[in-house]
């Protein structure tokens, strides 16, 4: 799992691409990217050939420090299990009993 951060100088967004390894991914036939960024509503990410999953979104570094954020992982049954990003820049507890991963958006 990694976050790949690129500010951008000419508006206040940074472009934060998100990867989940193999590893990460397990036996997920889909995986989702769900955040603040994104009002919780699930993102497809992008599968490549070496099975990983990628996704790049511009978020703005002028409304707030950091945003929460999880994966949403689905195996071919359906069956769904929320993960974190090993490597997230910090994590904060959430109402369901796990943590969030937090993706720092100010550098």
């Amino acid at each position: 799992m990694s976050l790949i951060k690129q500010f951008l100088k000419s508006r206040p967004e940074v472009k934060v691409t998100f990867v989940v390894t193999r590893e990460a991914a397990g036996d997920a036939h889909q995986v989702f990217l769900v955040g603040e960024f994104n009002q919780w509503q699930p993102h497809a990410m992008r599968r490549l050939k070496s099975g990983e999953f990628k996704t790049t979104l511009n978020l703005p570094t002028d409304e707030q420090a950091q945003y929460q954020f999880c994966y949403q992982l689905i195996d071919e049954a359906g069956t769904e299990r929320y993960d974190n990003d090993w490597e997230a820049d910090a994590y904060v507890p959430c109402p369901y009993g796990r943590d969030n991963s937090v993706v720092q958006v100010q550098p």
